[in-house]
């Protein structure tokens, strides 16, 4: 059984290194397509292996990975990014992974991918296609925010990488490859929630909506719609157009159960209207809600637990039931003793 790992880089001299050590001793080839660096990027990945190629970049991600894919040999393919990390917990899991592999021979498999900035905790955690049968000739799809569409036989295994990111500076990049392409050729529902959501980082709030009422009226992932109507409503927000910013995380409800992360937004505008009472429904209800990063939710652990915990304090306390507050507060010390705003609260509390 051999296994190819594929990686697409760019200037990532001060990440390289860190992945693929902690990837190597791992895998049976290392197959890397440089993109265009002008640091030691190419020099470090020379000192992993010999099967370094130059793509010239045209904009396309998915074109990118393709190339990668195409120069391995091995049985599965394994991709990973720069920033990617595989701790020696999870290396500990790669034996029985390889054991899957063997007897079940998948076509594709499904792995845990941990949200970690800077290195710390993870953030969040959603599940990513992470292996594939390379006779089974597979392909990325989409110029940016790239992905592999599922099909034959997939099954899931508890082999995490955990994404820690990097300083490098990207800017506006991905807008801007939006832009590009979307004058090109109509973009597909995906594509167009992740366009969306560049438009609203950047501050392009009109046609931020514009582009998410696009994809809402197609055939999209039921996941990237609850995502597209989560960004609507902060776009909304952002206009101060509070009544469709409500509207828009009620929209959601169409698409899927409630998630946590919809009810503490929710919880959190009328929390700004000072309506404590119905801010209060909410972040209790975020408490009941499932986790659905198995489905592929970008969703935060947090929304479930601390961060509901923290604001319900603040209401009950805002309407005069300290008893209450001081029992959540209490909840929170059990979480997240170090969080800054539990320590905040605690030396409130100690105070009064």
């Amino acid at each position: 059984m051999k296994i190819s790992l594929c990686m697409i880089v760019k200037d990532e001299e001060e990440v390289l290194g860190r992945c693929l050590g902690s990837a190597a001793p791992l895998v049976d080839e290392i197959v890397i397509a440089d993109t265009g660096s002008t640091d030691k990027t190419t020099e470090i990945a020379h000192g992993y292996t010999k099967n370094v190629y130059d793509f010239a970049w045209r904009d396309d991600f998915a074109a990118a990975r393709n190339f990668a894919f195409s120069k391995a040999t091995g049985d599965y393919l394994l991709w990973l990014d720069a920033d990617d990390v595989i701790s020696q917990e999870s290396a500990a899991l790669f034996p029985s992974l390889k054991e899957l592999l063997e007897k079940e021979r998948p076509d594709m498999v499904m792995c845990p991918y941990d949200m970690c900035p800077d290195g710390a905790a993870a953030r969040f955690t959603f599940f990513r296609e992470r292996f594939f049968r390379r006779e089974a000739n597979f392909l990325w799809m989409g110029h940016i925010h790239e992905c592999v569409p599922p099909r034959g036989k997939v099954l899931r295994h508890e082999f995490r990488v955990s994404h820690f990111g990097s300083r490098k500076e990207r800017g506006a990049r991905n807008l801007h490859i939006f832009q590009k392409w979307a004058k090109k050729e109509p973009l597909g529902p995906r594509e167009l929630c992740y366009y969306g959501k560049e438009l609203f980082y950047n501050g392009l709030y009109l046609e931020a909506i514009a582009v998410l009422e696009e994809m809402l009226r197609g055939d999209g992932w039921y996941v990237n719609k609850i995502e597209a109507c989560k960004t609507l409503s902060e776009c909304y927000r952002a206009r101060g157009d509070t009544e469709n910013a409500y509207f828009s995380l009620l929209r959601s409800f169409r698409y899927g159960e409630p998630r946590a992360a919809v009810c503490c937004m929710l919880g959190k505008l009328f929390q700004a209207e000072k309506r404590w009472r119905d801010a209060i429904v909410w972040y209790e209800g975020a408490l009941l809600c499932r986790d659905h990063s198995k489905e592929g939710d970008f969703e935060e652990p947090a929304c479930r637990s601390v961060t509901p915990y923290l604001e319900l304090v603040c209401c009950f306390y805002a309407i005069g039931d300290r008893k209450q507050a001081k029992f959540f507060h209490n909840k929170t010390e059990e979480l997240a003793p170090d969080h800054p705003s539990v320590v905040y609260n605690r030396q409130f509390f100690k105070d009064a």
